[in-house]
Order: structure tokens, then C-alpha cells, then sequence
């Protein structure tokens, strides 16, 4: 009995979720209702290089001093390389204690300042020098980047198209088996996504200025595609 309640109430949570993900419409005689997926695969048009900046030390104060030199090590790296420092964004600023779990007292032992740093780049010329510096500087634990579209309208345009041409096709069989004519588009509803490409993060390297001449590891590759899909739903009349 109680495995076939919870059969009941995990269907039941399940018919309620996808109610609220699909939008509701009323049944109309001689029509027909569809829905369909579709997407686009774009060329990203934006890097985005995230890293901590991070320094520990006994006390608050040079804790601090050392994450401020990190901090204008990352603003020489992007003014050398032709980026102004503002375009450069936070996530957070920490300052924490540090304790010492031994001991019973849980005594402070020194004190730690983390902040995040995320640099959006259009010329995508730069990721190499940029990163190769950041990790010349010693700034940041480890660095990843990942890819993303900021003019999506185009990319979203032709995913809906693509949504809505195999929305149509289904509605078009159904017609056919039924024996009607497919009508006009009485109705439709869009939802459209975005699905950006991270590259896992790569641990600081200790030499890389021996490394100079080599080239970089992005160097010569291309960036992954940025998928926008879309989901249509679509109501056709029936002759």
C-alpha cells in the first residue's frame, strides 16, 4: 500500500510539473496542438577568463596588501594588453579568519582574502597573452574560461524557425493520417535557451615564462559553438 501511494504522489508530482512548464490552452474542435524543439549552433562572440585572486598571511593587514599587489599585477597584465582595468568585474570580496581546529581554543592563526575576477574578451587574439601573464604574475590559484553569445537575437531567431518548421512537420503528419488538411497557425508560444561551453579550469603554471615562445593552448583551436534551442508550441486549424 505504501509503495503504491508513493507511486501515486511521485506521478501525480510529475503531471504537476509538467502542467506548469507547458502553458495552458483550451481544446478547440478541428484543430490540432503540437509542440517541438529546435536549435542553432552560433559562433560565440565572447570569452570570459574567470580567476581568484587570493593571499594569506597572519594578520588582516597583509592579507590585504598582498591581494592589492596581486590585484595591480591583473591591472598591468590588462592595460598591456589594451583592456581597460574597469571592464574587469568582481563576484565577491572575503576577508576570513583563519583558525587553528587543534587547538581546543580554536585560536586565530592568520587570516585569508579571496575575491573573484572575470574579464569578458571580443578579440579572442588576446586569451593567450592574457592568461600566460595572469599566470607569469602569479595571480590566482587556477583560471577557466568559457565561451558565450551576447547577441543572441539572430541565434534565437533561427532556433525558434527551426522549433516551429518541426512543429509543423508533426502537425502535418497528424493531418494527413487523420485524413484532413492542415490549416493555418491559430496559435503559438516560444521558450528559447541558451547553453554556454566552460572550459574546466586550468591549475597556474610555475614556469611559464620558459614557456614564452611556445604556443598558447588555445592557440590555433576554435571555440566551442554556443547552442541556443528553443521549444515551440503550436495550434493548427484542420480543414
Amino acid at each position: 500500500m505504501k509503495f503504491a501511494i508513493s507511486v501515486l504522489c511521485s506521478a501525480l508530482m510529475a503531471c504537476a510539473a509538467l502542467h506548469a512548464q507547458a502553458p495552458s490552452v483550451t481544446a478547440v474542435p478541428n484543430t490540432v496542438y503540437v509542440g517541438a524543439d529546435g536549435k542553432f549552433e552560433a559562433t560565440p562572440d565572447t570569452a570570459v577568463i574567470q580567476f581568484n585572486i587570493s593571499a594569506q598571511a597572519g594578520n588582516a593587514k597583509d592579507a590585504y596588501d598582498q591581494a592589492a599587489k596581486q590585484a595591480e599585477a591583473t591591472r598591468q597584465v590588462l592595460r598591456a594588453n589594451g583592456i581597460e582595468p574597469k571592464s574587469a568585474e568582481i563576484g565577491f570580496f572575503a576577508l576570513n579568519p583563519q583558525y587553528d581546529y587543534k587547538d581546543p581554543k580554536h585560536r586565530i592563526i592568520g587570516y585569508q582574502v579571496t575575491t573573484t575576477v572575470s574579464v569578458k574578451l571580443k578579440d579572442f587574439t588576446k586569451i593567450g597573452p592574457v592568461t600566460q601573464q595572469l599566470a607569469d604574475a602569479s595571480v590566482g590559484e587556477s583560471q577557466s574560461l568559457s565561451y558565450t553569445l551576447e547577441s543572441t537575437e539572430e541565434a534565437k531567431s533561427k532556433a525558434v524557425a527551426d522549433a516551429y518548421r518541426r512543429a509543423r512537420v508533426s502537425a502535418q503528419a497528424l493531418a494527413n493520417a487523420s485524413g484532413r488538411t492542415l490549416g493555418e497557425l491559430s496559435y503559438a508560444s516560444v521558450d528559447t535557451f541558451e547553453n554556454i561551453r566552460v572550459v574546466s579550469p586550468v591549475p597556474r603554471a610555475k614556469a611559464m615564462t620558459a614557456m614564452a615562445a611556445a604556443p598558447a593552448p588555445t592557440e590555433e583551436f576554435s571555440p566551442q559553438n554556443v547552442t541556443v534551442t528553443a521549444h515551440v508550441n503550436a495550434m493548427f486549424t484542420l480543414k
